[in-house]
């Protein structure tokens, strides 16, 4: 029996062992691969259909996401209202998401009634059709929505960095003007849609409580289509930044505060620095306790709230400072944040700060493997990175053991502010 007349052990994060639990693979007979992760106490299941169908492979600015926000919009034999009434019916949801490299179908639902909605995303990805009268209302919610979003500082400014950071042409740094909207058509669509859908690099994630025969329902559906294997590959694009690196903008000459970003070019994760890199970053901007919180939000008012953070890229990426400030404090918000890199180049992390760092962190991942889909979306990430399991556990290594001598040396080598591009807009 519990004596609760003394206090439980109170144990840091980092004393625990982590482990990830291993996801079960198996192939469609076209192929297409399926990692599994079979485990939570409830009837529910996720699955989600990856495509290498993002902005990384259309030819025109917008065919992928209007293509893939379409995909839900009416197939040759039912409205966009059946299909959605199908899903309700049966108590499913299923959403849709277009990335730079990547789209993605998702499908949550019960597990008792996978037989009943596999079907619909079956014709979703099969028999789409893209009518002019869809596509119409498409565009004519997104022109409004970024003529909305145009009016935000923030918006603009963390799509000029983009831009700035990689080259307007780059997947990663071009973005949609009203113009490149009013451009779609069906054709268009049709023909992105055969290319990366029906004749797609597809792979598969299925996570929840798993029916036993689980891989013959997804063999049904899926298993004979004209999908292929998912390959990691990516033609090389070329970057273009831009020369200049100091921008000042006004886009709303009553404006009373600005976006502020602060952003330079970072390898993605295979460098050997980008693990150790995620722990400087935590100390630096990563949370609420971090050094640019600390000194920009609590000690001097200039903003509700600034972080740093890697961008979440497949190529080449960037390390983001990004706050939204009073106008008048703008300039003296950037001269703190070049004052807390000058600190950490020339002065060492001390033993309490990098403790709570290493315990955040880790405490973190606890909270990301509390159930199938947290642990599922581990292993997604893993995989579309071309990563293996070792990779999580040398993360877990390098967060507790990683040396305050070894994070000035990398603030040494990145945290330096001349390579650094700053957008201020106003």
């Amino acid at each position: 029996m519990i004596d609760r007349s003394e206090s439980p052990v109170i144990k840091d994060a980092i004393e625990f062992n982590l482990q990830l639990k291993p996801y079960k693979k198996f192939t469609l007979d076209n192929g297409v691969p399926v990692y599994t992760i079979d485990a939570g106490a409830q009837e529910v299941v996720q699955i989600e259909m990856v495509f290498y169908a993002g902005n990384w492979f259309e030819q025109q600015k917008s065919v992928a996401a209007a293509t893939n926000y379409l995909l839900k919009n009416g197939t040759s034999t039912k409205s966009a209202f059946e299909i959605n009434e199908e899903f309700e019916y049966y108590g499913a949801y299923c959403n849709r998401s277009c990335y730079n490299e990547t789209a993605v179908v998702s499908l949550s639902s019960l597990s008792k009634q996978l037989p009943a909605v596999l079907p619909v995303v079956r014709d979703m990805i099969t028999d789409s059709v893209f009518s002019e009268a869809e596509l119409d209302i498409y565009k004519q919610n997104s022109k409004q929505r970024i003529k909305v979003n145009l009016q935000k500082c923030d918006f603009v400014a963390t799509r000029l960095t983009d831009a700035y950071l990689f080259g307007e042409a780059h997947p990663y740094g071009k973005y949609t003007n009203p113009e490149d909207l009013d451009a779609l058509n069906s054709d268009l669509l049709t023909n992105f849609f055969k290319q990366y859908y029906l004749n797609g690099q597809c792979v598969i994630f299925v996570s929840g409580k798993l029916p036993i025969n689980i891989e013959e329902q997804l063999n049904s559906a899926f298993g004979n289509l004209t999908l292929k294997p998912f390959n990691n590959q990516l033609e090389t694009t070329i970057q273009s930044p831009a020369a200049e690196k100091k921008y000042r903008i006004e886009n709303d000459v009553n404006g009373v505060q600005g976006a502020i970003r602060i952003a330079r070019p970072f390898p993605n994760r295979h460098h050997p620095d980008f693990m150790k890199v995620m722990v400087l970053n935590t100390v630096f901007g990563g949370f609420f306790g971090s050094r640019l919180m600390s000194n920009i939000r609590e000690d001097k008012g200039y903003t509700y709230g600034i972080h740093s953070y890697v961008q979440n890229h497949i190529h080449d990426s960037a390390w983001m400072i990004s706050t939204e400030a009073g106008k008048d404090v703008c300039e003296a918000t950037i001269e703190e944040v070049y004052k807390e890199m000058k600190l950490l180049r020339e002065d060492l992390v001390d033993d309490e700060e990098l403790l709570l760092v290493r315990n955040y962190l880790i405490g973190t991942i606890l909270g990301d493997l509390d159930g199938p889909f947290q642990i599922m979306g581990r292993w997604k990430n893993l995989v579309l990175n071309n990563l293996e399991g070792d990779y999580f556990y040398r993360s877990i290594e390098t967060i507790k053991s990683i040396s305050a001598d070894e994070l000035r040396e990398l603030s040494k080598k990145y945290l330096n502010p001349a390579d650094f591009y700053e957008i201020v807009v106003i």
